[in-house]
């Protein structure tokens, strides 16, 4: 397993360093495919002073990615908690791949929700420019490597990331899809059409 770490505004001694590495290793006895972890240390403003530290773990566990944001007072905490998540999602990881298992040699096809369209519908009383004023900027740009999968593939993904959307390439229709969390706890998907 290849180990990154990173700081942001934040100095790194080899303390803080060799603790990062005792506990990204215990997590990598949980599961033998870890081929990289990504461990991002930032010292933020916040009003709160145990909140100042963040902490973003990233395992990327043959091409399946797994992350865990967890902010802190110090270092060591916000990495404690981090971990802490990454160790519930692993254990979820490892119980959708073992379910995952069963269910081939079993020979069933089990799907993960069934998705229906999103609806269309738009608010109504707001006009575009309303829209515009009250929009905030881009303020970071994000690029990852998006590989081809169905749509319960993205749907564990999205779990294991904790996100409530995720962008991924459709492998039955090769096109760009999002898929989001919906209030109801449900799933919705949206697919582009031309024009």
């Amino acid at each position: 397993m290849e180990l990154q770490i990173h700081g942001r505004n934040l100095e790194l001694d080899e303390r803080v360093r060799d603790h990062i590495t005792a506990r990204v290793n215990r997590l990598a006895r949980h599961l033998a495919g870890i081929t990289t972890a990504t461990v991002e240390l930032a010292r933020e403003s916040a009003r709160v002073q145990d909140q100042r530290v963040v902490v973003q773990v990233t395992l990327d566990i043959n091409g399946t990615v797994l992350r865990g944001e967890e902010r802190g007072a110090n270092a060591l905490a916000a990495l404690d908690s981090a971990i802490d998540v990454m160790d519930r999602r692993l254990e979820r990881y490892k119980g959708k791949v073992y379910r995952s298992e069963q269910t081939k040699k079993a020979g069933k096809n089990v799907s993960i929700r069934t998705l229906e369209a999103p609806s269309t519908a738009h608010e109504e009383g707001s006009t575009s420019d309303e829209i515009v004023e009250s929009m905030g900027k881009v303020v970071r740009i994000k690029r990852f490597p998006i590989k081809p999968m169905t749509v319960d593939e993205a749907a564990f993904q999205m779990e294991l990331l904790g996100h409530d959307f995720f962008m991924f390439l459709n492998s039955e229709t090769n096109q760009h899809n999002l898929l989001y969390k919906r209030r109801d706890g449900n799933y919705g998907l949206i697919q582009p059409e031309p024009l």
